[in-house]
């Protein structure tokens, strides 16, 4: 078969199909577009002589072709079920986003979307807590969970991570989260920063009355990585953390497949590199992996903050992870990036209540310290809950006021 017949756009997909939603910018978009269908199912550059006439009911279909300029345009692609191995998010993966983007027939190709049949989301397990199952671990019903990230991302010793940590805990933090980059470096041993970490956890959900989670990281080779969950739940310890892009899918799905008594929490660091441009695979679609591996929460961006999405991208991520999908659990959207409490009014609009807000430099920022940063975060989502504005709330809450005269229009 020639690239070309790989395109028929009187093609229906069957419920069974999975299917791809491509951009494309080619020189000759026609053999571009077959050859992105090909070369991902049962064609390649030639004609073979080991094709078999039974082979032909395998073959991926263009059935949509939507031209936006001379040299670029959309499709969709329909992949038979029977492509792939169920259960097996690498084979995957390997199949619809493999080796087409490095053709030389393609200029740009981004992976927009893929739409997984129910025979391929029943192979996977999916979040084991979710967002329901978060809320009943933490006993918040009806607010947005308030996180920090321990600054300087490295570099604190184990004791020091520990009591930034319940500074921020005591200030109103729900949650203190390690930074994608520490592991158990020399000056921060994991599991001594485990061990200090939670005997500040426990001095503070005494002293607060509040429920608390540490987030810690235990990236690392997968086997070392399971350890560190081991140890986590051991020290009866309900989080971790996990940065899904540098670990892999086969590592994900391996922990998941272990079925700690963890909520898993998604750090998505190094997504920029392949979903940032026009070549590479979009947030979207890296939400959908997430739900579908089966990780309880996800980074999606904020619109606001530092991060480089817009309103519309951060909205259809947080579509992957919330809307029915088969039955799987809907993961809960992590805010991250760049926030500072006067940005909480922003966030509520765009997330509503289902969300972790989380602040790094917003919080450790403050000129008054950890503590007074997280005070002010938490007074800046009650004024948002009770409908009053932040500078009126301000007036009364003096850790709130300084951060709105820091961060504030200059």
């Amino acid at each position: 078969m020639r690239y070309e017949d790989y395109i028929d756009l009187k093609y229906k997909p069957t419920k069974d199909d999975l299917i791809c939603d491509f951009y494309v910018e080619a020189k000759n978009l026609i053999k571009a577009i077959g050859a992105v269908a090909a070369e991902s199912s049962i064609g390649t550059w030639t004609q073979t002589t080991t094709t078999k006439p039974y082979m032909l009911k395998l073959a991926a279909k263009v059935f949509s072709f939507k031209k936006i300029s001379k040299n670029t345009a959309n499709i969709k692609i329909a992949y038979p079920f029977e492509l792939f191995e169920p259960g097996n998010l690498p084979n995957i993966l390997s199949s619809i986003a493999g080796n087409i983007f490095g053709m030389k027939e393609i200029k740009s190709l981004k992976l927009n979307d893929v739409l997984f049949p129910e025979k391929i989301v029943k192979s996977f397990r999916g979040p084991k807590y979710g967002i329901e199952g978060i809320r009943k671990i933490i006993k918040i019903k009806d607010r947005p969970l308030v996180g920090t990230i321990i600054k300087p991302k490295i570099g604190l010793n184990s004791k020091d991570h520990a009591k930034v940590a319940y500074e921020a805990w005591v200030g109103g933090c729900d949650i203190v989260k390690d930074d994608e980059n520490l592991a158990s470096q020399a000056f921060n041993k994991f599991e001594t920063r485990l061990k200090e970490t939670l005997k500040m956890k426990e001095k503070a959900e005494k002293q607060t009355g509040e429920k608390k989670m540490y987030m810690i990281n235990i990236t690392a080779e997968t086997n070392e990585m399971l350890r560190r969950a081991r140890l986590v739940e051991d020290y009866g310890n309900e989080y971790v953390m996990v940065d899904i892009i540098t670990t892999g899918w086969a590592s994900l799905q391996t922990l998941r497949n272990c079925n700690f008594d963890l909520v898993l929490h998604a750090h998505r660091a190094g997504h920029a590199a392949i979903d940032r441009k026009k070549h590479g695979i979009s947030m979207k679609v890296i939400a959908r992996l997430t739900r579908l591996v089966g990780l309880d929460q996800l980074h999606i961006g904020t619109s606001v903050g530092k991060m480089f999405e817009k309103k519309e991208d951060v909205l259809e991520n947080r579509k992957a992870l919330v809307d029915d999908f088969y039955g799987l659990k809907r993961v809960m959207p992590v805010a991250s990036g760049g926030l500072s409490p006067l940005m909480i009014p922003s966030l509520y609009k765009i997330f509503g209540k289902d969300v972790v807000l989380q602040f790094g430099g917003g919080i450790h920022g403050h000129p008054l310290g950890t503590l007074a940063g997280a005070k002010a975060v938490r007074q800046a989502l009650d004024s948002v809950l009770q409908g009053i504005p932040l500078t009126e709330y301000a007036k009364k809450h003096p850790e709130l006021k300084k951060a709105i005269e820091t961060w504030g229009e200059k």
